[in-house]
């Protein structure tokens, strides 16, 4: 399986950057996994142990997409999640072909603007 910038052929990346990103991470791992079609599909990355810290911080996502419209439904998931936040977040959906879509949580003008191109990017790569 081809992989680039850690992301496998057949997969998704998704950071997370706004306040307390690991908790944020955590909290999206968790939403994503209480979708049956997702469960055992998605996994916390560690991010590399720097000099000093003791570990256990995670640096993104990773989704398996398989068959069966999975794309579509991590869409779904990712735009009821960020509705429910209270604070400022930015996700950002990378595909195993390099393109991605950030999706910026303070500056959601058109929402279905920005599911529709998440569900492209979701789409090519199943």
């Amino acid at each position: 399986m081809p992989v680039l910038d850690g992301v496998s052929e057949g997969e998704l990346r998704l950071s997370v950057r706004g306040a307390d990103s690991d908790s944020l991470l955590r909290s999206l791992r968790d939403w994503l996994s209480r979708e049956d079609a997702l469960r055992g599909r998605v996994a916390l990355c560690p991010r590399p142990i720097a000099e000093g810290e003791m570990g256990g911080l995670v640096e993104a996502l990773v989704v398996s997409l398989g068959s069966g419209g999975a794309g579509a439904l991590i869409v779904q998931s990712v735009s009821t999640w960020l509705g429910q936040r209270r604070s400022d977040v930015t996700v950002t959906i990378k595909a195993s072909d390099g393109r991605e879509v950030t999706v910026d949580a303070r500056c959601v003008r058109d929402p279905q603007a920005i599911i529709s191109e998440v569900e492209r990017l979701a789409a090519s790569d199943e």
